[in-house]
């Protein structure tokens, strides 16, 4: 099961709900852009709601996502930001009218959560890739690769090799997100089966001893041992305690996976970044990682 939304096409109307963390300013350049794309943007109660550092109570913000799944003619639905709160609220979420029609999902960071369980539940493809908070700061060629996925144009990627890249060729299912988020749904109905999957990782912000222990834990849970590949975007703001670990994110990373054989690539051009490039979840790509570059490319 491999559903993939319609692309878009210009006059299609779009939505911006906030399934987590609260605004802190109007979206007026990504509401600009947008526009600029030909789309109609139609606000959700959330993009202006608070409840302490939400944006709105967990239920407003799982009524506004519900509203705009069940609602027909709105095409895709861009998570305004993240931070923490999807979980909270995606039990409340009436997910089931994107049986009939399935739409876009975009967004990345807590949004992890939503796209696990799309892909979980229903097979459908989604979009990680910059979102309405992170667009003004966004690369015009994350900006070019959201668009271009989101109306059905193609796009590949390549990037410069990294000393810890594993060389080789893998075909699969391109699945995967923030690494804290997807320890955090393992278990639970939007975990899914990670076999012959391609894996993408990022994350911000953690301990160089949590990032060990979240891999392990992937591991520990079997997630690792069968993948096709792995792919590792961008890990930043990360932060040692008094006594330093003595390991990069990176040689973390692949002392935990050497044991396996499938390719590895290191700092693949998506995550906390300026350049955070858009990545079609739930669709197959083909991973070359080489000597001198990696690319990757859908099928």
């Amino acid at each position: 099961m491999n559903i993939q939304p319609p692309y878009l096409k210009k006059g299609d109307k779009v939505a911006i709900t906030c399934p987590a963390k609260k605004l802190p300013h109007p979206m007026t350049d990504a509401i600009s852009l947008l526009n600029s794309w030909g789309l109609e943007v139609v606000l959700g109660e959330t993009v202006t709601a608070e409840y302490h550092q939400f944006a709105g109570t967990d239920q407003l913000r799982a009524t506004d996502l519900s509203r705009f799944l069940a609602d027909k003619n709105i095409k895709a639905i861009f998570a305004a930001r993240g931070g923490y709160g999807t979980i909270r609220m995606i039990d409340d979420v009436d997910f089931m009218p994107i049986k009939e029609a399935p739409k876009w999902l975009i967004g990345f960071s807590d949004i992890t959560v939503l796209h696990a369980h799309l892909f979980s539940v229903f097979g459908l493809q989604s979009i990680h890739g910059q979102m309405p908070l992170t667009i003004p700061d966004g690369t015009s060629a994350s900006l070019q690769t959201l668009r271009k996925a989101l109306f059905g144009e193609d796009f590949g990627y390549q990037f410069s090799a990294e000393k810890l890249n594993r060389f080789g060729e893998a075909q699969g299912i391109l699945v995967g997100g923030n690494l804290a988020l997807l320890v955090a749904v393992l278990g639970s109905v939007s975990d899914f089966d990670y076999d012959g999957k391609i894996l993408f990782l990022e994350d911000v912000g953690e301990y160089l001893y949590n990032i060990d222990r979240m891999m392990r834990t992937l591991k520990r849970a079997g997630k690792l041992k069968n993948l096709a590949g792995l792919m590792i975007g961008s890990l930043t703001e990360l932060k040692d305690n008094d006594i330093p670990f003595g390991q990069t994110a990176e040689e973390i990373i692949f002392e935990v996976v050497k044991e396996y054989d499938y390719p590895v690539c290191f700092n693949f051009p998506a995550g906390h970044i300026a350049n955070n490039q858009a990545l079609i979840f739930g669709k197959t790509l083909i991973l070359a990682v080489q000597k001198q570059h990696t690319t990757a490319n859908y099928i």
